[in-house]
């Protein structure tokens, strides 16, 4: 799990999603979790837990996607402390994670993801950022 905006969203995988005392520590209010083929996380009741089941690739519904976008983006919006997961932690959740940005700032994508690829490891599927960037024209 990595800090990407400062006491606002971090970004991680399954396993994040799952480790309430890190959860906890950081004071974490909200789990965005984008991982279709994970188990849902049961964390804390006073923790919000937001699942959109997403492929890594084709395949996924335009609805689906936008409320996992709009989600991440309110609860940002709002100064909740987020979380956004995933399988690895690589590909879906910084994609999430930067289209939130980019709806919040009103800069282009692109840049968005370019601040989260700086704040650490990421291998963002070509195919999963081509159907977000159709959901959101710029």
């Amino acid at each position: 799990m990595r800090e990407v905006i400062a006491n606002s969203l971090w970004i991680g995988n399954a396993r994040d999603a799952r480790d309430v005392p890190a959860i906890m520590a950081q004071a974490i209010a909200a789990v965005v979790d984008v991982a279709l083929e994970e188990h849902p996380a049961v964390l804390p009741r006073d923790v919000a837990y937001c699942r959109f089941p997403l492929l890594d690739g084709e395949g996924n519904s335009t609805a689906m996607i936008q409320a996992a976008i709009r989600t991440t983006a309110s609860f940002l919006e709002a100064k909740i402390c987020t979380l956004v997961t995933c399988g690895g932690g690589m590909s879906r959740s910084p994609s999430v994670a930067a289209m939130a940005i980019a709806q919040i700032e009103h800069i282009h994508p692109e840049e968005a993801l370019k601040r989260i690829a700086a704040t650490g490891p990421h291998d963002v599927s070509t195919i999963f950022w081509k159907q977000l960037i159709e959901c959101f024209p710029t």
